[in-house]
């Protein structure tokens, strides 16, 4: 591993921006300042100003591995995350078969090892007949306990409420859950069945998968929580009226203590997207929950600034193109994002909606203070050298560039602003502006618990 130096960098770290240099020695960052000298056979990288952030850390991904490979798996999507920014990801738990235990969790661990790009992180599922194993996790194994308080896949609806209360219980890591009602979106799916048939369009997707779905299912999360006093995380924030739920404020402390027993996550493609875009896009902006008005975006970005949502993540979650092109009632649901979500939270950075510190807030420091991630998500010396520089530059995504498996973006045709000049996990160069570079050098994340 060759020690780097990169100088002439503006760093944003911990709410400031700062112009300076960084030193990264055996993968990690050794030191921090301004001036630093080159010493013999280390690599300088003059950084000309542009951004040098710590890695964004995306703790709502599914890579579809193992089952689903067709679509996604854990060395091309990390393949697409790092080239991205995104230097560590924590995947979701509905793969085929669902990771309902420990072996099923080690397993992916197995899998990860030596073909992940990026850091990795698996989540145990919740189901409504595994509490012994959700009780029984070890702490250090898994950032968290998914809970599916609405539609998924396979075994994974957990809808019984003397489950839901126990696992809400004796769960020993944070819960993070996906909040929909299914009853209330069966019963509009039904409406909408008898109108349309199978040919339901696109944009009515938002008032199957409603907003009134997403409070009532939030709100019981957050009772259940508060009776037992358990760290709970709730993904995907799609609409302005479950901003009103959640506390304002920060998430931490000023000894840097999670403050916060419950936390509130957007992703990145409801702050770009919204209903007028269904007519555009299709079923390639098919999401659950589903990205809804104009006004929830901008209510979103403005509870990013306003401290309301703490995370913001992707939900990566790639289908192939032929399967986005079938009738509503089959076409899934979920959108590659990984390789273009930094770019596009930076968007709103150059629109006026928030700065550039929140956006390394709240996707990198945030998922690791909230998860307990061991040295990253930060520039700090001593931690491990995840870096990503980014530059002002435009660029227009096309087809070619996607990396993703399923081999297409909703964003293609969209010019960003920005792009990401090179990326480091552990030290490594893993993304040179253009291409990938070097072998897979993620490593496991570990949980400080």
């Amino acid at each position: 591993m060759t020690d780097t130096l990169i100088v002439n960098a503006r760093l944003v770290n911990e709410g400031r921006v700062a112009e300076g240099d960084l030193r990264i020695s055996g993968g990690r960052i050794a030191a921090v300042g301004s001036g630093l000298e080159a010493r013999a056979r280390e690599r300088v990288v003059d950084a000309a100003g542009r951004w040098l952030l710590p890695g964004m850390i995306d703790d709502q991904v599914h890579f579809r591995e193992p089952g689903l490979e067709y679509k996604a798996d854990m060395a091309s999507e990390s393949a697409a995350a790092v080239a991205g920014g995104l230097t560590s990801f924590m995947d979701m738990p509905n793969t085929s078969p669902p990771t309902l235990d420990a072996a099923a969790l080690q397993d992916k661990y197995d899998r990860a090892a030596g073909r992940a790009r990026a850091n990795y992180g698996f989540y145990l599922g919740a189901s409504n007949d595994n509490l012994d194993a959700v009780r029984g996790l070890d702490p250090a194994t898994a950032p968290g306990v998914k809970v599916f308080m609405g539609a998924s896949t396979g075994n994974m609806l957990v809808d019984d409420p003397e489950t839901l209360d126990g696992i809400f219980r004796e769960t020993p890591v944070p819960i993070i859950t996906h909040c929909e009602d299914t009853p209330t979106i069966e019963a509009l799916l039904a409406q909408y069945r008898e109108r349309y048939g199978d040919e339901i369009p696109a944009e009515c997707h938002p008032d199957i998968r409603s907003r009134e779905a997403c409070l009532k299912s939030t709100r019981l999360a957050l009772e259940l929580a508060r009776r037992h006093d358990t760290r709970l995380h709730v993904l995907h924030i799609s609409t302005a009226d479950e901003l009103a739920l959640f506390e304002r404020g920060p998430l931490v402390d000023a000894d840097g203590r999670v403050r916060k027993r419950i936390t509130a996550e957007t992703c990145v493609h409801f702050l770009r997207f919204a209903r007028p875009d269904y007519g555009r896009l299709g079923h390639q902006i098919k999401c659950n929950p589903a990205i809804k008005d104009p006004a929830d975006r901008a209510a979103l970005q403005q509870a990013l600034a306003d401290d309301v949502i703490d995370v913001l993540a992707t939900d990566h979650a790639p289908h192939t193109w032929e399967e986005k092109q079938q009738p509503y009632v089959r076409a899934p649901s979920g959108l590659p994002l990984v390789q273009f979500a930094l770019v596009a939270a930076l968007e709103c950075v150059h629109e006026g909606h928030f700065d550039i510190a929140t956006v390394v807030r709240k996707f990198a420091h945030a998922p690791a203070q909230l998860f307990d991630v061991h040295e990253r998500g930060f520039l700090r010396e001593g931690y491990w050298a995840d870096l990503v520089l980014v530059e002002d530059a435009p660029f227009t995504v096309a087809r070619e560039q996607v990396l993703s498996k399923c081999g297409w973006s909703p964003f293609e045709g969209t010019t960003f602003r920005s792009r990401i000049a090179s990326t480091w996990v552990n030290g490594a160069l893993a993304w040179d502006g253009e291409r990938l570079v070097g072998e897979a050098a993620g490593r496991r994340l570990e949980f400080a618990r």
